[in-house]
């Protein structure tokens, strides 16, 4: 009976052909594909005599390698093309491209592995509870360039709530508003307030197309400068107020 052994000392030809390269002292631009070839073949021998199992892309990249060294022993021709001396293709061009390429790969591969080590020689601190650093009182408004990306960031979640809320029967209705009239809306609710008015507190009724067209009118009174976006830090939630008002506690 026969036992097949594989082996994973190369990860592939590449992998086989860069490890002669190196123990050889090849220059990679510059390959002896007589000597190459022979060393190469050598492996594959060697593993068929040890009974292990060859991948059938080693046997590839062997016949690859003796196509290439037949080429490189047949005489060099140099023709004159429209006045200019053309030169034939070097059959190892396409081979060493694909060797330095998988070199970098490998050696970033390398550096990867040996980043990995070192971080594992670091621990973290666990986050620390500043609780007890807290005044009780929320810090003041501010504006913090906000962008359409917080806004649309907003709406998901607003969208996200307000389906979770969504009542499991209803009755259909059509209410067409444009995008003017809920502008004219959300200006005279924003302004009838002394304080900033929450973003979602906008949003109050109405189906999809409703929160939709509530949130264009958003954006279109940001545009106009008619409103103003605030939020007490980074992805806190959004207040809004009219232009000249105070900003001060949320409504």
């Amino acid at each position: 009976m026969q036992y097949n052994v594989k082996t994973d000392v190369f990860e592939g030809p590449l992998d086989l052909l860069l490890h002669l390269i190196q123990r050889l002292e090849i220059d990679i631009y510059d390959i002896p594909m007589v000597e190459i070839t022979e060393q190469y073949l050598l492996f594959i021998h060697t593993m068929k005599e040890l009974e292990l199992d060859i991948a059938s892309e080693y046997l590839v990249m062997a016949a690859t390698l003796l196509a290439i060294k037949s080429k490189t022993l047949l005489p060099v021709y140099e023709e004159e093309a429209e006045g200019a001396l053309w030169e034939e293709e070097d059959p190892r061009d396409e081979l060493v491209e694909q060797l330095v390429e998988y070199k970098k790969f490998k050696e970033a591969a390398k550096y990867l592995q040996e980043q990995e080590r070192d971080r594992n020689q670091y621990f973290t601190k666990p986050p620390s509870d500043l609780a007890v650093f807290h005044d009780g009182e929320p810090p003041a408004l501010a504006e913090l360039n906000v962008t359409v990306y917080d806004m649309l960031g907003a709406f998901h979640k607003l969208l996200r709530r307000k389906k979770l809320q969504k009542p499991r029967t209803a009755a259909v209705s059509r209410q067409e508003v444009s995008i003017e009239k809920r502008m004219d809306e959300i200006l005279l609710q924003v302004r009838s307030r002394q304080e900033p008015c929450r973003f979602e507190d906008l949003f109050v009724e109405g189906d999809k197309e409703m929160l939709v067209v509530s949130f264009l009118a958003i954006l279109e009174l940001m545009k106009l400068n008619d409103i103003i976006v605030e939020q007490r830090k980074n992805f806190s939630e959004l207040f809004v107020r009219a232009k000249g008002g105070t900003a001060h506690a949320g409504c």
